[in-house]
């Protein structure tokens, strides 16, 4: 078994989708990104690569690559689960924190924990999702950001 940390966060924008698990939200920010910005794939692809000692996201996905421009974060979460695979490790579960003033959260949880059980092939009870505000004291009133905490096991 090998444990894996991640964390992640982007500045809220106008005219972006805002997705989180690659679950898309309904609220009038998205999140600034060379990517689609999504901070919980994010996160939790460098946690799954710290696990496996891959290194993380921002070597393989540089932000000055224009290949990677506006890409899907599902394809990011793809690339970290075949570096486990590689090291014949596989995803346990998954704990989550999003860290966001604004929009509140608590309602998307179950679909961003499927979306991301789907995305990942385990169990939505291997997965879970839930959300703090700090009212500007730890990230910007106008960011959202997430923490990630992974158990592979061995296959």
């Amino acid at each position: 078994m090998r444990v894996g940390f991640g964390f992640d966060s982007h500045e809220l924008a106008e005219g972006r989708p805002l997705k989180l698990g690659g679950t898309l939200i309904d609220f009038e920010k998205g999140l600034r990104g060379h990517s689609d910005g999504d901070v919980v794939l994010h996160a939790l692809s460098d946690a799954i690569l710290g696990a496996c000692a891959r290194g993380d996201i921002g070597v393989k996905f540089r932000d000055d690559d224009e290949r990677t421009s506006g890409l899907d974060s599902k394809e990011i979460i793809k690339f970290a689960l075949s570096q486990a695979a590689e090291s014949k490790m596989k995803l346990r579960n998954a704990d989550l924190v999003i860290v966001a003033d604004q929009p509140r959260l608590n309602r998307h949880y179950e679909s961003i924990a499927d979306s991301i059980s789907e995305q990942c092939s385990v169990p939505p009870s291997s997965i879970s999702v839930k959300s703090k505000t700090t009212e500007g004291t730890l990230v910007s009133r106008n960011a959202i950001a997430c923490f990630a905490i992974v158990l592979l096991e061995e296959m």
